[in-house]
């Protein structure tokens, strides 16, 4: 299992407690580099209706309710599944 999958497993379990620096190396490993704007990161979908994901850190931990749409974006692309 390499670390990434290990991270999507930790964040389908506790959406709530994922290192903002584990969520931005799960979206960069599918999504690519993000444009940055201060301390949000947008990165770019490859489908029409959901074109971007945005990360934001608080304190070092990713926002909870932005922690699906990462990983969601993952399982659109052929990534784990989230939510099943």
């Amino acid at each position: 299992m390499s670390i990434v999958d290990r991270t999507l497993d930790d964040m389908r379990r506790n959406p709530r407690n994922v290192r903002f620096d584990d969520l931005r190396k799960v979206c960069d490993h599918y999504f690519g580099e993000p444009r940055q704007r201060g301390s949000h990161l947008f990165y770019r979908m490859p489908w029409q209706g959901r074109p971007l994901v945005n990360i934001q850190p608080v304190r070092g931990m990713a926002k909870a309710y932005q922690v699906p749409s990462g990983a969601q974006g993952n399982r659109q692309i052929g990534g784990n599944a989230w939510l099943n």
